[in-house]
């Protein structure tokens, strides 16, 4: 499906037209966003909950909508300070980071698919090692392939920084694969 996002915008622009447009913005954008919450959040249902809380905000505030930026850069900016907040919330329920970590590493062994290798596992306890920041920008990157500079628009960070946190998450997960993996 094409994705017609001058389309989306004049019937989000129209009250008359709103509820159409919300139609068509979530079915253009659902799948795509869903992932990128998901790769940061990783429980489906709690995905669920931070996507329909997506939609929801970007609905309540789409007059704030300026077009200085694709719609689809200001909905990923939504759903990562949607996921940012769901994910703090997650870690207060931990008494300490560490425990927010196992937490979160036992949640990725139990999402992961069935049939993935030892290797897909890994990866995704390393990605959920990483610092909130790196981890977003590392799956912005290595799953989604954003470009830097729509990435700048939807973190608020320059170029030069979101190519530095990628650069060092790389590194520590290609350290955190080569320091657990058994053949």
């Amino acid at each position: 499906m094409k994705i017609k996002e001058a389309e989306i915008i004049e019937l989000m622009s129209s009250d008359k037209t709103r509820d159409k447009g919300v139609r068509m913005m979530m079915d253009a954008y659902q799948s795509r966003l869903y992932w990128h919450i998901r790769r940061f959040i990783v429980d489906h249902d709690i995905s669920q909950d931070v996507l329909q809380d997506t939609f929801i905000k970007a609905y309540q505030n789409f007059h704030q909508f300026k077009q200085e930026s694709q719609l689809y850069t200001w909905l990923y900016r939504i759903a990562t300070n949607e996921s940012l907040q769901q994910l703090n919330k997650m870690k207060r329920m931990q008494k300490n980071d560490e425990e927010s970590t196992n937490y979160l590493q036992n949640l990725v062994a139990d999402n992961v698919q069935p049939d993935a290798d030892e290797v897909q596992v890994l990866l995704q306890k390393a990605i959920q090692s990483l610092p909130d920041k790196q981890k977003l920008v590392f799956n912005m990157r290595y799953y989604e392939d954003l470009p830097y500079e729509d990435m700048s628009q939807i973190l608020d960070m320059s170029v030069g920084t979101l190519k530095t946190n990628y650069h060092y998450a790389k590194q520590k997960v290609e350290e955190y694969i080569k320091q657990n993996f058994t053949e």
